[in-house]
């Protein structure tokens, strides 16, 4: 039976919103496939090509952005600094590491998000949970699920397309150049990060530098399935350049895994601890049939101290299937606490130590770390403890914006990119080794 955008239908399905007006719903539907694609074809094939320069070793991808967009957030300053951070991310590791980087932003669709239930308890009344704005509002009074706050969505998925289009277009990036890192004085290495800094911003600015790629996790697959097109015999996902599937709804006999095989776009899975390696091997084989390099990205996450368990097995079990695939370190998703104000929070050490400690295994395995993946934002937010601004858990309240998972802010972010530029290989820095020690 050949594939069609909407296969997914007759199986079991996770993490999707049903809507209580069908009729509303069809009209919704029905109008998001008329509307225009929000990507090209020809711009997620130029990001398969440069994913298999990431899968080889010779590119690393910086990825990140908000755990859940909020169209409130659709504002001109709060998606410039947004953008920006993204890509100085990746100019700091591209300076440190002498390796070319790709930027891909949680930006322009990731407005829904996965629950652990559809239903939760607030002031002793059971309401549904909030799935992003996408589908619910925050507010308890928004919390039906209403299927025409899909079209809003793409309405402010459309205008931020536009607006950071147009940015990157502009050619008025001497801001871009300019990395603050006022912030890091408390850091041992906050006179190499200086150094680093200016150094960066001596350098000329080429279209790279500020070519980006949009991505979310694709969840609700009616939605995903109005925004597909059939362009030259393919089908893509034109929403976004690449999504991914998350660790919830990667059910090797499920909706969600049906529909991704069948697009032509660069897709990805997320790999947690509760993926056996023997299931990881049949699903990157149903995902990539064709062994396409840069067509599947595995992004890993475990926790702190946890890789070493899990990752050998998972990489020997991809070597085992002859599939291509793209290695990412999402080292946020698996290290999840709670403070002891009742708030979510991540501590930037546990991030930091995760993507260390991946880095080494893949090394020891013989494979490739492709790149990280970050939730983070341009704001100066306070939803992650420590970093060398050494926020406390009394300072979490100072401005904890998320409606979802804490993000670091744009200081920790930058941290994070010079810790992980740093601990790349880098000739330049190894010349330097050998002239000292000489």
């Amino acid at each position: 039976m050949s594939w069609t955008p909407s296969s997914w239908r007759s199986l079991p399905k996770h993490q999707m919103a049903e809507w209580e007006d069908k009729a509303v719903a069809e009209r919704v539907f029905s109008k998001l496939g008329e509307l225009p694609p929000l990507v090209q074809p020809k711009e997620c094939e130029r990001l398969k090509l440069l994913l298999a320069e990431c899968g080889r070793g010779e590119r690393f991808i910086v990825q990140g952005g908000d755990c859940a967009e909020r169209f409130m957030d659709c504002k001109a300053g709060r998606l410039e600094q947004q953008l920006k951070l993204i890509l100085q991310m990746g100019m700091i590791i591209e300076h440190l590491s002498g390796k070319k980087t790709l930027k891909v932003c949680r930006i322009a669709g990731q407005y829904g998000k996965p629950r652990s239930k559809p239903t939760e308890m607030v002031e002793g009344k059971e309401i549904m949970s909030f799935k992003g704005d996408n589908i619910n509002g925050f507010d308890p009074k928004d919390r039906k699920w209403d299927p025409e706050r899909l079209l809003l969505g793409y309405w402010h998925s459309a205008a931020t397309l536009n607006f950071l289009r147009g940015y990157a277009s502009s050619g008025e990036h001497g801001p871009l150049k300019t990395i603050s890192v006022e912030a890091l004085k408390a850091s041992e290495h906050f006179a190499s990060y200086s150094d680093d800094a200016k150094a960066i911003a001596g350098k000329a600015l080429t279209p790279e530098s500020v070519e980006f790629f949009t991505s979310h996790e694709a969840m609700q697959l009616d939605l995903e399935e109005a925004l597909t097109r059939l362009s030259d015999g393919k089908f893509y996902n034109l929403s976004a350049h690449m999504v991914w599937i998350g660790d919830r709804t990667r059910q090797l006999d499920c909706a969600h895994i049906e529909y991704f095989k069948g697009i032509a776009n660069p897709i990805a899975v997320k790999v947690g601890p509760s993926m056996k390696n023997d299931e990881l091997k049949e699903l990157v084989q149903v995902l990539n049939p064709k062994k396409e390099q840069g067509r599947l990205m595995l992004i890993t996450r475990y926790g702190a101290g946890k890789a070493e368990s899990m990752l050998p097995g998972h990489i020997e079990a991809v070597k085992a299937s002859g599939v291509p695939v793209v290695w990412q370190c999402d080292a946020v998703h698996g290290n999840g606490i709670v403070a002891s104000n009742k708030l979510k929070t991540r501590a930037a050490k546990d991030i930091w130590q995760e993507i260390v400690e991946v880095m080494a295994i893949h090394k020891r395995c013989g494979s490739i770390l492709g790149g990280i993946h970050l939730e983070c934002s341009g704001q100066s937010v306070t939803e992650v403890l420590g970093g060398s601004v050494g926020l406390t858990e009394e300072m979490l309240l100072k401005n904890y914006e998320t409606y979802c998972d804490p993000r670091m802010n744009y200081d920790q972010a930058i941290e994070s990119a010079f810790k992980v530029g740093n601990e790349m290989p880098s000739a330049e820095r190894a010349a330097k080794r050998s002239k000292v020690a000489a």
